[in-house]
């Protein structure tokens, strides 16, 4: 039997509504309708601690799905600072809306009791990565950006990479800032956006600045990285969305304009930082596929993770610069 139309506008009218509240919670936005990320706690970018660079004095908490997290996991790995820095996974939780630890760390068992009881504020959000003194309980720094450049100053074995070098600061810098608005929360500000003024914008600044890059890295004269002949930090920023783009972000967040292998300097890009050392390690997809798919319910109602490609079909195959 058909449904009546004064039906479907009344259900299509109510469901709208719910979404509006219920995007309201995953995700605040202005009044234009664009999406606008949160302030979270312990932002400020500490000294050096005094023990750093002692074995498992601080421990590195990240969640396998979160690209914030992923960044910071990623300095760890390629400044080789495991012996340092242990390196503690949470658990998501989608019905709490929370992480949660596996087995409970300093007497918690969730990511936001940890905050509180390093006196983050109880209304504040948990978020990873967060970076901890193992003894005392208390957050060095949980602002990825600042927790990226704090690591890079770490004691580090002889011979590591530096992923700032003074001699490229500048181009690292401005990279760095154009990339977190249009790429890293911008895809962010397509999928979460609530109007489509708002979700055109973002989208049109995504690919601008994703053909930014391409004309960076393409060319008989073009570096294998952004800024310099070795990997820098605006790299380790940018790898966490692209790797992401055609397992997540182009089906959930409706970024599918240009497949990345119409962007050739970026696909080879791409291969190039996914075969460094340890970087492998730090891509879970099937964690990112499962959580985002089966966390965000207002962008898919019904929790069915889609078929995907394989990581292995986006990252290998023969690499040059």
């Amino acid at each position: 039997m058909a449904i009546p139309p004064a039906v479907v506008a009344a259900a299509r009218t109510g469901w709208h509504w719910q979404w509006q509240q219920l995007m309201g919670g995953l995700g605040p936005a202005d009044p234009e309708g664009n999406y606008r990320r949160p302030a979270g706690a312990f932002v400020a970018k500490p000294e050096l601690p005094q023990s750093a660079g002692e074995p498992g004095a601080h421990v590195l908490i990240v969640g396998r799905s979160c690209p914030w997290a992923h960044r910071a996991w990623l300095v760890r790995q390629l400044r080789q600072l495991q012996q340092s820095i242990d390196l503690l996974v949470v658990e998501p939780d989608p019905k709490a809306g929370r992480w949660r630890f596996s087995t409970p760390f300093r007497g918690c068992q969730t990511l936001q009791e940890l905050y509180r009881a390093a006196g983050a504020d109880p209304n504040q959000r948990a978020t990873v990565p967060v970076l901890v003194e193992r003894h005392s309980g208390a957050v060095v720094v949980g602002e990825s950006a600042r927790l990226m450049e704090l690591l890079n100053s770490w004691p580090a074995p002889k011979g590591v990479l530096d992923l700032e070098p003074t001699s490229h600061a500048r181009a690292i810098k401005d990279w760095r800032e154009r990339l977190q608005y249009s790429v890293n929360d911008g895809v962010y500000r397509c999928g979460f956006a609530r109007n489509q003024g708002a979700y055109d914008r973002a989208e049109s600044a995504l690919f601008q600045t994703l053909a930014e890059a391409e004309a960076t890295l393409s060319g008989p004269n073009a570096s294998p990285w952004l800024c310099a002949e070795t990997p820098t930090l605006a790299d380790v920023q940018l790898f966490p969305t692209l790797i992401r783009l055609e397992l997540v972000y182009a089906p959930l967040f409706g970024v599918s304009r240009q497949p990345l292998w119409q962007f050739p300097g970026l696909w080879r890009w791409r291969q190039r930082f996914f075969a460094l050392s340890g970087v492998a390690e730090t891509c879970c997809d099937q964690a990112w596929r499962e959580d985002y798919f089966g966390a965000l319910f207002p962008l898919n109602p019904s929790g069915i993770v889609p078929a995907g490609p394989a990581l292995a079909t986006l990252v290998e195959g023969t690499v040059s610069a």
